[in-house]
C-alpha cells in the first residue's frame, strides 16, 4: 500500500471536537449521521498521524455524501493529554469527537494526566500502521545495521526522534529496537515532539541521529529523497518501500500504532449511535478505502464497547511493556 498524497493530506478529516460548533451540516444520508455542526479535535500540531487520519476521514466523510460542513481544528499539548481534558470537559456535547491513538494511552500514563480515555465515550477504532526509521538524506547512514552499530557506540550521542510522548508508539518502537540491539533503553536519548510534523524539521535539520513516526506521515518525504527510509517495525515489509522489516535486519522486533476516534462523555445511546453509524458508513465508503490504500493504512475497524474494551487492555499492556524496559 502506498501514499501519494502529500504530509498531511490536509483537506479531510473526521467527526466532531471541541468547541462551539461553527459550522452546520447542510445534507447526510437518512440512516442518522446528519451531525450538524460536527467538529474534530486533532489533540497534536498539523502533519501528525492523528491530523492526517481526522482530516483524510473528514474530506471522505463529506466525499461519500455521509454528511458536510465537518470542522477539524488543532489543540495540541501534553502528547495529546491537552485534548483529551478538553474533550472530557465537554460532557454532553455530540457534535464533538477527538482522533487519537496508541500515543494519547502512552502519554496519559506518562504525563500522569488527570483525566484518562476511560472518561470519553468510545466510537471507532479506525487504522493501524507500521512505524518507519527514516534519517535525513545527509545522514552517513544508509542502512539500518550502519545506524544501529553507531547508536549501540555511544546512545547517547545518537539522539531518536519521535512524534509522540514516552510511552507511545513513537517511544516504544524505538526503545523495543534499542533492546533487540543490546542497546540498555534507559541509555537512549529518546526526544518527544508534538507529533510527526514537528519531528520532520529536526529529522531533516539533522538535530536527532533518526527519527521514528508513522508511515502515512513520511511517505512524500521518502518519495522525494528528503528522507532516507531504514527499516520498518511491523511484520511485514510496506508495499511500493524498498526497506526491510526490523526482524528481515535482524532484530527481534513487530510493532504497530493504531488510531481512532473518542467522544466526550454523558453522551445519549442516540447522540453516540450516531456518531458510530458515521464511523460505520465512512469505514464501508469506496473514499475511505482508497485512502487506506494510499496511505498504507491496515483496516483495524472495530467500534462502541468493543473498542472500549480494547482502549482498556492498550492501557494495561502499555503499563506492562514500560515495566518490561525498565522504563
Amino acid at each position: 500500500m502506498r501514499l501519494r498524497t502529500p504530509l498531511a493530506l490536509i483537506g479531510a478529516a473526521v467527526l466532531l471536537l471541541v468547541g462551539p460548533p461553527l459550522l452546520t451540516a447542510g445534507s447526510g444520508t437518512e440512516s442518522g449521521t446528519r451531525i450538524p455542526g460536527l467538529r474534530f479535535m486533532v489533540p497534536n500540531s498539523p502533519g501528525g498521524g492523528y491530523d492526517i487520519t481526522a482530516r483524510t476521514a473528514a474530506r471522505n466523510a463529506e466525499d461519500a455524501g455521509l454528511t458536510h460542513g465537518i470542522e477539524v481544528f488543532n489543540l495540541p499539548g501534553a502528547g495529546g493529554t491537552v485534548g483529551l481534558s478538553r474533550l472530557v470537559s465537554e460532557h454532553g456535547n455530540g457534535r464533538l469527537a477527538m482522533s487519537m491513538g496508541l500515543g494519547v494511552v502512552g502519554a496519559v500514563r506518562s504525563n500522569d494526566a488527570p483525566r484518562t480515555l476511560a472518561d470519553t465515550t468510545p466510537i471507532a477504532r479506525l487504522t493501524e500502521e507500521q512505524d518507519v526509521v527514516v534519517v535525513g538524506k545527509d545522514s552517513p547512514y544508509r542502512t539500518i545495521d550502519e545506524l544501529i552499530a553507531a547508536w549501540k557506540r555511544d546512545p547517547g550521542k545518537h539522539p531518536v526522534g519521535g512524534g509522540s510522548s514516552p510511552g507511545g508508539p513513537d517511544h516504544l518502537a524505538p526503545m523495543l529496537m534499542a533492546r533487540a540491539a543490546g542497546i540498555p533503553p534507559k541509555q537512549v536519548n529518546y526526544v518527544p515532539f508534538d507529533g510527526g510534523g514537528e519531528l520532520l524539521a529536526s529529522i531533516l535539520g539533522d538535530k536527532v541521529a533518526f527519527g521514528v513516526s508513522g508511515v502515512g506521515e513520511y511517505l512524500d518525504q521518502i518519495e522525494s529523497g528528503e528522507l532516507r527510509l531504514l527499516a520498518v517495525t511491523g511484520p511485514e515489509r510496506v508495499a511500493g518501500l524498498d526497506a526491510p522489516t526490523l526482524r528481515e535486519a535482524g532484530y527481534d522486533v513487530s510493532f504497530t500504532n493504531w488510531r481512532g476516534i473518542v467522544a466526550p462523555p454523558g453522551l445519549t445511546e442516540a447522540e453516540r449511535g450516531k456518531l458510530v453509524r458515521l464511523a460505520e458508513e465512512l469505514h464501508e465508503s469506496k473514499e475511505w478505502r482508497e485512502s487506506l490504500e494510499r496511505n498504507g493504512w491496515d483496516d483495524a475497524f472495530l467500534t462502541g464497547g468493543k473498542f472500549g474494551e480494547f482502549l482498556e487492555a492498550e492501557d494495561r499492556r502499555v503499563v506492562s511493556v514500560l515495566k518490561e524496559l525498565g522504563l
